[in-house]
């Protein structure tokens, strides 16, 4: 176990020198994000049974796009066994002479403690767009859209080994979005040409599974090194100018990122957290527009 340390602490050493990688983003994206997927998730309310989070977010996306984004979270522990999680996001994109904002997603989920290191999750992502923004009367990419615009089915299942935390989760579309972008639309002089085309888009499921670690720098301070392997299942589809239905080719495969969380422990009921992310491995065609080289998120929670 002290040789794992060792390895997660160098890796992420690396890794926050790294400025040119990009990955599939989740910090805006989806099922990683919720409160059972994160690292050291059953310590959040074991006493107060209540919690509130609230956080706010940047990260540099493909095509000069900068994101920003914030959320507001509610987890109830309703006794040993069960307990339920909302979230809702927002999310706004810029670049290429581009600014959108808007609602994303709400998030809903319960949690099954089966026992003291075994824990199930069932929820669903809701959209709150349906990702079909557009400008000057032209549909623009998804990279462009506040939300997948797909309702979601999320199951997961954690499970300690001492103090190592794994987590596998699946996300499953049941929906797909009303996306129209094709880039064969726009000039050859716009930046927009060259972005991948979504008309009708059809998105594969995701799987992921999150390794954590936690180590206890100081009594109120906590650092939590965590690689996220993220597997896009199947290519994505879309459909042409000529209404023929295509795969989106490499778009299936592994992105693997890399996660630093650094939790403040203020007192017992309030504490802050930054959490840093970028990737090692990728997909080569992301055309869901969640494509980051650098995240950054500030979370701030209470508990009642």
């Amino acid at each position: 176990m002290k040789t794992f340390k060792i390895f997660l602490g160098t890796a992420f050493l690396l890794l926050l020198q790294s400025n040119h990688l990009v990955a599939q983003g989740c910090s805006d994206a989806g099922f990683c994000t919720i409160n059972s997927f994160q690292p050291n998730n059953n310590d959040s309310i074991k006493t107060y049974h209540n919690q509130i989070k609230t956080g706010i977010f940047f990260g540099k996306a493909d095509n000069s796009i900068s994101v920003f984004g914030n959320y507001v979270e509610y987890n109830r522990q309703i006794n040993d066994r069960f307990g339920f999680d909302a979230k809702l996001t927002t999310l706004a994109q810029s670049g290429n002479d581009v600014s959108t904002f808007g609602l994303s997603d709400i998030f809903l989920n319960a949690n099954y403690q089966a026992n003291k290191n075994l824990k199930f999750t069932l929820g669903a992502k809701v959209p709150l767009s349906d990702a079909r923004n557009s400008k000057n009367n032209l549909p623009l990419p998804m990279d462009y859209q506040s939300s997948l615009g797909t309702l979601d089915l999320i199951v997961g299942v954690g499970y300690e080994i001492k103090k190592l935390q794994l987590v596998a989760g699946l996300q499953q579309p049941l929906t797909q979005n009303d996306n129209q972008f094709l880039a064969s639309q726009y000039p050859a002089s716009s930046e927009l040409r060259g972005f991948l085309s979504t008309n009708k888009f059809q998105r594969s499921s995701d799987v992921l599974l999150r390794v954590s670690y936690p180590l206890m720098i100081h009594p109120k301070i906590r650092l939590t090194p965590s690689i996220l392997p993220i597997y896009h299942l199947k290519n994505d589809r879309f459909t042409n100018q000529n209404n023929v239905e295509l795969e989106i080719n490499n778009s299936k495969g592994l992105t693997l990122n890399g996660n630093v969380y650094l939790d403040y422990e203020i007192n017992r009921r309030n504490g802050l957290q930054l959490n840093v992310g970028v990737p090692f491995v990728v997909r080569t065609s992301r055309p869901d527009g969640l494509t980051r080289s650098f995240i950054a998120n500030v979370e701030y929670r209470v508990k009642f």
